[in-house]
């Protein structure tokens, strides 16, 4: 996509403090969207003027608070106007042995990773709704689809498989709606994230070894994945899980 393809629209991107959120904010206001930028975390404004789009904003809310963001999508939709685009990229994870794992650990992981996407793609579909429709783009991963096998981190495969089929069942509800919903699956990404995979160079052989690319991928590349689906050009595409993953579920 090219900048201006996205002109006039409003786009909300959650976790959009650094990482793939980040990026996919970048991606977006390349491209001409206005965007809102929501984080549990604060922003600083002047790192949201930096992405040099007119009129974008932060947010502060918990993804996992139902009040706050029904707060903070009413702010935006005050201030910006009603979301045409959603990014879905708020993600936590606690890597534990399931035997190990403290119920505790695994409600948390499923309140941002599952709950938090649910809760904002039903906020900003009632509003996408009463307007002209959307576009919505989650972001799952590999470990949506795959066992893993590197290490034990259940809560957040079974968290990110849950929104593999969440997108499904929300692309079939609200199409009628004029609501496309859909989601990427990246592999392992050069981000704070995984900051304890990044720092072990034997792991980090391990993943490359297993990836048909031979790497891990960069934030803006799952970004372009991201701007992808949210725009024009996929306007036919909608229940699908794009993988951005050098091949990783291939082998």
């Amino acid at each position: 996509m090219s900048s201006g393809d996205l002109d006039g629209r409003v786009a909300v991107v959650t976790g959009a403090a650094s990482g793939i959120g980040r990026a996919a904010a970048e991606a977006l206001a390349a491209a001409g969207a206005v965007v809102a930028l929501l984080d549990r975390n604060a922003i600083q404004q002047d790192s949201v003027a930096a992405l040099g789009a007119r009129g974008a904003l932060a947010f502060q809310a918990d993804v996992t608070s139902e009040a706050e963001l029904e707060a903070a999508f009413a702010d935006i939709a005050e201030r910006l106007g009603a979301p045409d685009i959603l990014v879905n990229s708020a993600g936590l994870a606690i890597r534990r042995p399931a035997v190990e794992l403290a119920v505790a650990d695994w409600d948390r992981v499923l309140a941002v990773n599952m709950t938090g996407t649910f809760l904002a793609c039903r906020i900003a579909a009632r509003r996408m709704a009463a307007a002209r429709g959307g576009a919505i783009v989650n972001v799952s991963s590999i470990m949506g689809f795959s066992g893993g096998g590197l290490y034990p981190n259940i809560s957040y495969q079974a968290s990110k498989g849950a929104v593999v089929n969440m997108t499904r069942a929300l692309a079939v509800e609200w199409a009628s709606s004029g609501i496309r919903v859909n989601a990427v699956a990246p592999t392992y990404v050069r981000t704070p994230f995984i900051r304890p995979i990044l720092e072990d160079p034997e792991l980090l052989g391990r993943i490359e070894a297993m990836t048909p690319l031979g790497r891990i991928a960069e934030p803006a590349e799952v970004a372009s994945a991201i701007l992808f689906l949210a725009g024009p050009g996929a306007s036919m595409i909608t229940g699908h899980t794009l993988p951005v993953d050098g091949g990783f579920l291939a082998v």
